[in-house]
């Protein structure tokens, strides 16, 4: 098994971070393996940027995405840079209030999840600087691709001391629309 994440975004918004989380949360709590890579522009905040996380039951021989099998766009630059790498039957999730140029026909082939993440995250935590650990909410229970006590303990050790309880929140209320997504009500 081996599972492939994007994550691409522009500096400042957690791409890195989320992608830091979630390999933490398939290595160290779900005792898989995996590879967190990252590339990003010269400017840290507003460049552009991109992380990639590999997660396997086996030794991972290469650590960057081939075809990603998981796909988190919060930019259009990133959509349009990078949509097309995902693999066909890709779940994507996409920013759609910062993403406002979208390949139609192309997500025909893939399960594509469209929200107002930076607006959903400041509506639950007074905070849109949280939306990328809702966005792991969503991913996690949308996908299953890392178990949610894995995914909360990883949130945990990476949020500065003082924003737990306020990045549980976010990631909670991902969870809540991840499992609507599952259900097909989003």
């Amino acid at each position: 098994m081996r599972k492939e994440v994007l994550f691409s975004g522009f500096g400042g918004q957690g791409v890195i971070l989320a992608s830091v989380i979630l390999g933490r949360a398939a290595a160290v709590y779900e005792g898989l393996y995996a590879v967190q890579t990252q590339a990003y522009g010269p400017e840290s905040r507003g460049g552009a940027s991109k992380a990639e996380v590999v997660i396997s039951d086996e030794p991972i021989d290469y650590p960057k995405t081939l075809s990603p099998d998981y796909a988190v766009f919060f930019s259009q630059e990133a959509y349009t840079k990078y949509l097309h790498t995902v693999k066909k039957g890709a779940k994507i999730i996409v920013e759609k209030d910062l993403v406002p140029h979208r390949d139609f026909e192309f997500e025909k082939t893939l399960d594509v999840l469209a929200l107002p993440l930076t607006e959903i995250a400041e509506e639950t935590t007074g905070l849109s600087l949280t939306m990328n650990i809702l966005t792991l909410g969503v991913l996690t229970a949308w996908t299953e691709i890392v178990g949610r006590g894995a995914i909360e303990k990883a949130v945990l050790d990476a949020v500065p001391k003082g924003t737990e309880q306020i990045n549980l929140k976010a990631l909670h209320k991902g969870f809540e629309l991840g499992e609507r997504a599952k259900r097909g009500e989003l």
